[in-house]
Parts: C-alpha cells; structure tokens; sequence
C-alpha cells in the first residue's frame, strides 16, 4: 500500500488528507486555519492532526489551493507590468478591459513591423527603452511580455525578456512561453496575470517547504493544474497562471473520488469563493474556450467551472437604503477575530452601543496580515497605518484617526489588495454561530456585529441570520442556474446573460421559495412583500443532475436550492476535505495543438502553415503538414509532460480535427486542421529531495 499525503490551502482552511495511493481509500483527515500571515504555520498544524507514523511513510505529496483564483477573484496579486510588442493601442483601448487589461495608460507599447513569414521588418528602439523601462519598472514585482504575432517568431519576446532582466534582475514571462493562441487580448491578460501571481505561488511553494521539511517529509511533490493533473513545483514555479482553478479543479477530482454520481453539478464552497463544475457520463466536463476567473479571460485550458465570490467568509453589508449585501469581498469574520484579539470585543461592543444610523461600515476592523516589503513603495500613510496595527486589530475609524485621517479619507485599497492588510466584518460564519451550526470562535462578538447590522437596516437582530441564510441560498441557486444556461448555450457565456434573463433567474427563485415543500413560506421577506399579487405567468428552472455538495458549510445550503431545481442534493462522506482528497488522486497528462492553414503561394497553389510551439512552417502537401503535425504534437505534449514531472513510460494519444464548409458549388472547401496530442503518465513515488 503506497501512501500519498494530500494538502489544501484555501483562503479560510488548510485540509489534509492520507489516501492509500493504490485504492484511493481515504485514511485520515483533518483541518487546520489558513494563516495567511505565515501559511506554512496553518499547512503544518493541519499536517500534525494527521497520524504521524502514517505521515511518515508518505510517497508523494500532492498540493492544491485556491490562492490564485481568490487572488484573481479579489483583485490581488503583485505589482505586474505589462509589454505588447506590435499591438495597436486603439484596439487595447477599446476592448481589453473585456479581458482583465489594465488601462492603456498603464500598459508600455513598442512598434514593431514583420514581414507575411513572421520576419522582422523593424525591431524597437532597444536603446531608447532602456531608461524607460528602467522607471517604468522601478516598484513593479514582475514583467509580462506579449508580442502581436509571437506564434509566427518569439525573437522579439526573448529579446525584450533577455534585456529586462539584464537591466533590473527582474522576473520577466513571455506570451509564447504560455499560450500559442491569436488573439492577443487575451494572451496578454493571461501573461499578465501569471505575472502577477508570481508572489502569490512563491509565497505558497515556500511555505509548503517550510512545513514539510520541520517534519522531514522529504516525498516527491505535485501540484494540481487547472484541467486537474499534476505538474512539478518548478513548473509551477514559473507558470503560476496554471493554477488557476486549481483548488475548484482538484474538488472536481475530489467528488469523482467521493461519489458515484454519473451525472452531476458539483457545488463547492469555501471560504472565499464557491466553484461549480459538471460531471457527464463520470467526467469532468472541460472548456476550449479558456478560463476566466473574476474579470480575468485567459487561454489557460482547464474544467468547465464557474468561481463566484461566495463563502462562509463574505462579508456582510447594507446599502445606503437599508439593503442587506453578500460579498464578493472575503473578510475575517467578527467571531474568529475576537477569538484571536482581545481587544475586538469591548471595542464593538462600544460601536454597537452607540449605533447611530450611518452608511459606513463601522462595525468593520483593519488587521495587518504581513509586513510591507519593498518599504519605498508605499506612501507615508500606509506604512503608519501598518505600524499601527502591528499590536492588533482596530476599528476602521480608530486606525483611521490614529494616522491623522478619518473613515471617508483613509486609503488601504493597495494594502489590502496585496494581502498586507484586511479587514474584519460580518459573514456567513458569524451567522453560523447564532444559529448553532459551528461553533469554533467567540459567539458573543457575532451576536454584536449582527445586532449593528440589523439596526442598520431596521430589522429585528434574531431575524438577521434567517436573512442571511437565504441570501446564501439565492446567491447560489443563481450563480448554478448562470452557469447551466451558459454550458447549454455557449453565446451566453461570450456575450451575458443580459439584464432581462438575470432578472427572470431571480424572479424564478422567489417563485420556487413561495411554492417549496408545498408549505408557500416566504423564504426572503424584503424580496416577497406581503399581499403581493401572485404572477398569473409561473415559471422556473429543472436540472436532471444531482447536486453534489463539497465543501464544509455545502450541507446547510445545498438542499434547499436542489429542491428549487427539482432534483436531489448529495453531500458525500469526507465533503469537507475533497479538494484534498482530489489533490492526491490525480496523474500528470499535457495536452498539445498545432493548427494548419491553407494559404496561397506565391506561385498561386495552396501551401500549409503549421502554427506550432515555436515557430511557424510552411509545407506543400496535406497529407505531409497533418504528419508533420502529429510528430510535433506528440513531442510537445511529451516535453510538456516529462517538465511537469511524469517518470517512466508516457503514453501519448493524437487526433486530427479538419474544419471545412462547402462552398455554393457544394464543393468542400478547407479552412484548417487541428491537431492535437495528449501525453500521460505518473509521478514517482518514494523518498527523495521533496519540494
């Protein structure tokens, strides 16, 4: 019986599990707090609630988290710049926000001019760069370069990664490195963001070596890819991007081990975010299309998955005109913070006693989660603001007046996007506390912090969590009915829903909330007014899939949204930890394309393009261009493979995929040819270096 160790990082919770590598059969498990402030900490209580002779024996450690996609669905990550060679400034303008790009102001364009073969007609000023990029780059983490035709030649991408980190030793990832994609939108939001989450995974892969070293745990270790196979630490090391959706993908893997649900919509939640992805006929359902994660759209491949930021851990709050909100934002809740800081508790209960209407957040508190690094990047402001809660958490007013500011003016938009400071506020967990479904920190600072929000908005403060629950629940019956609209019809997902269908999703939910159970309670009394006319026109939305419940909060909620849906919920043994489960029970597999395109020569016959990993070719004959394909396909995915650390003997699968239509003469007519090649293998087991 080999012994595989699998661990997940989320934003709240650090899960851990042992399997036995050969049956997959779960041997242990156990849960400790994410501590974002120093991970290995959380990794490593999570690792000690784990029989030790059993963690002793492990033969692979394999990791998930969903750090990236909080990042991403948070808008945090490090300080990243972005460099288009070649692309024309009105058509970024215009729609690269529809991708996750920064304003034009903030993206450095250099012009560049090829020749049809990909030759460089006129190359960039490389002189007259260097001071610009020199100040361009004085505070960034990390660069992102993406050139317009890289799939044709990526001279010029090396060349401009070569000199920057000549220039400043700084970090420098090239588009062609990633993607071999043409749309260069959002090849540049995919570089991009894989910039910026180079701290973020180095962050994580650190604490990961902590933690296993103190315990001398020196077994091989993988991480989970987005599509849900392994790769190497090094490899993620240098393509971060690749996880995202690496927790979600390794829950997916976790619910094909758990349950036996042929057909089913699996639903995660955690603390941050919620994941939805679909099992069909026992698998994973997967995008062609790209992932995309928040405002992120990128090329990287992976499971069909919708991320909403929903959790125990979204924060709770009202709008000017008494309306209770959840989320997207993720904040310490109120419970674990007094649990934490002796100080949380008498100071809200002195904010609570004088609640006086007011549309801040008052109730709120900053904590600082880590020391700045890089001090001259911060203003003089901010740097007071961590030095002054360096002994413990504040009240926003209080920190604010501490640094000669107040609650309007006070600016932590940038410490908190970058994980040095958060804020502490009412959630779902909190919530959770008051009705007596866990029961892990301080009640009484829950019961404060929703005695301030129910005076905000006017209602009674025992009714507040009956409230929020629902809330929950609506939140999630519509982010799964979004998601199974835009799986069946995929011009959803490209073009949205539009404002009239989002409205007929929620209007739907009142409906089944009125008729559910056949008892015609009111589950949202602010949405359902009493003596409401019923609507003549009844309708709503049915899936023949179970809804499979993952996650550890999924039990509470779950049920009530299938019912709305008119299917069952299943929540599995070991729900909690799947995504731990599914980290070690994956393989390594790499999946390469070259496409082909006709094209007119100059002798006015048709030649064939291969756009590849590199570079293109040009060959006279179909049949030669599809074999020459293949062979470079198949060698690819092999190199990709054996860099994401598969051992042994891999196999390799190809096929070919011919697009054409027929012309009004009815004569077929080719477009192109895809080729596509799929290695797989396994990780080595045994003692080794580790991580």
């Amino acid at each position: 019986m080999g012994i595989g160790i699998g661990i997940d990082t989320g934003g709240t919770y650090t899960d851990a599990v042992i399997v036995d590598l050969d049956s997959h059969g779960i041997l242990a498990s156990a849960k400790a707090l994410t501590t974002r402030e120093d991970l290995s900490l959380g990794i490593g209580a999570a690792l000690d609630a784990l029989p030790p002779d059993r963690v002793r024996q492990a033969e692979l450690v394999s990791l998930s988290t969903t750090l990236a996609t909080n990042a991403c669905v948070e808008n945090k990550g490090g300080r990243a710049r972005l460099l288009l060679l070649g692309a024309h400034r009105k058509v970024v303008a215009e729609s690269g926000r529809k991708y996750g790009l920064p304003p034009v102001e903030e993206i450095h364009f250099l012009d560049i001019r090829k020749g049809p073969k990909g030759e460089v007609l006129e190359a960039p000023d490389w002189d007259a760069f260097e001071p610009e990029a020199r100040a361009w780059l004085a505070d960034a983490d990390a660069l992102a370069v993406v050139e317009l035709e890289s799939m044709k030649s990526a001279d010029l991408e090396r060349t401009a990664r070569d000199l920057v980190r000549h220039w400043l030793d700084l970090p420098v990832v090239c588009g062609h490195e990633l993607f071999s994609d043409l749309n260069i939108l959002q090849r540049g939001a995919g570089t991009l963001l894989n910039a910026r989450l180079f701290p973020v995974i180095a962050e994580f892969l650190e604490a990961i070596r902590k933690a296993l070293l103190a315990r001398s745990i020196r077994a091989p270790v993988v991480i989970v890819r987005s599509d849900g196979s392994l790769m190497s630490e090094t490899f993620t090391a240098a393509r971060p991007v690749e996880t995202l959706l690496c927790g979600p993908a390794a829950s997916v893997a976790g619910g094909l081990a758990l349950t036996r649900e042929p057909d089913a919509v699996l639903v995660d939640m955690g603390g941050t975010t919620t994941d939805i992805a679909l099992l069909r006929a026992g698998s994973p359902v997967r995008t062609r299309e790209g992932i995309q994660v928040g405002k992120w759209r990128t090329f990287v491949r992976g499971v069909l998955m919708e991320t909403f930021g929903l959790g125990g851990d979204s924060a709770i709050r009202f709008t000017p005109d008494g309306r209770l909100t959840l989320g997207p934002e993720r904040v310490i809740p109120l419970c674990a913070a007094a649990a934490r800081w002796p100080g949380v508790l008498p100071r809200l209960a002195a904010i609570v006693a004088d609640a006086r209407p007011h549309s801040r957040m008052l109730h709120e508190f900053l904590c600082l989660q880590k020391e700045p690094a890089g001090r001259d990047a911060f203003t003089a402001q901010e740097l007071a603001l961590c030095q002054v809660l360096a002994d413990g958490a504040l009240p926003v007013s209080e920190a604010a007046a501490a640094v000669g500011s107040d609650h309007y003016r006070l600016k932590t938009d940038r410490l908190e996007r970058e994980g040095i400071v958060m804020r502490i506020g009412l959630t779902p967990t909190d919530m959770m506390h008051l009705k007596g479904d866990f029961d892990r920190f301080d009640r009484e600072a829950a019961r404060l912090g929703a005695a301030y929000v129910a005076a905000q908005v006017g209602i009674p403060e025992d009714s507040l969590p009956d409230r929020v629950y629902d809330l929950v629940r609506k939140t999630l019956y519509i982010g799964i009915v979004r998601f199974l609209l835009e799986e069946a019809d995929p011009e959803l997902r490209k073009k949205g829903l539009g404002h009239g269908l989002e409205r007929l999703i929620e209007e739907s939910w009142h409906m089944a909330a009125d008729t559910r159970e056949g008892s015609g309670r009111r589950l949202e009394a602010e949405d359902l007014a009493e003596g409401k006319p019923v609507p003549f026109l009844q309708f709503g939305f049915r899936t023949p899939a179970a809804l499979v419940g993952l996650g550890a909060p999924t039990h509470l909620f779950l049920p009530d949204v299938a019912r709305a849906l008119g299917t069952r919920c299943v929540v599995p043994e070991h729900a909690a930890v799947a995504n731990a489960v599914g980290a070690v029970t994956g393989s390594v597999s790499a999946t390469r394309e070259i496409a082909i395109r006709p094209l007119q020569s100059d002798e006015g016959g048709e030649v064939y393009v291969l756009y590849g990993a590199d570079r293109d070719r040009t060959l006279p004959d179909l049949e030669e261009a599809i074999a020459a394909a293949r062979q470079e396909a198949e060698d690819a995915a092999l190199r990709e493979a054996r860099a994401r650390g598969a051992s042994g003997d891999l196999s390799v699968r190809s096929e070919v995929a011919m697009e054409s239509v027929q012309s009004r003469e009815r004569i077929d007519v080719l477009l192109g040819v895809t080729v596509t090649a799929t290695a797989a293998g396994c990780i080595a087991r045994g003692s080794g270096t580790g991580i």
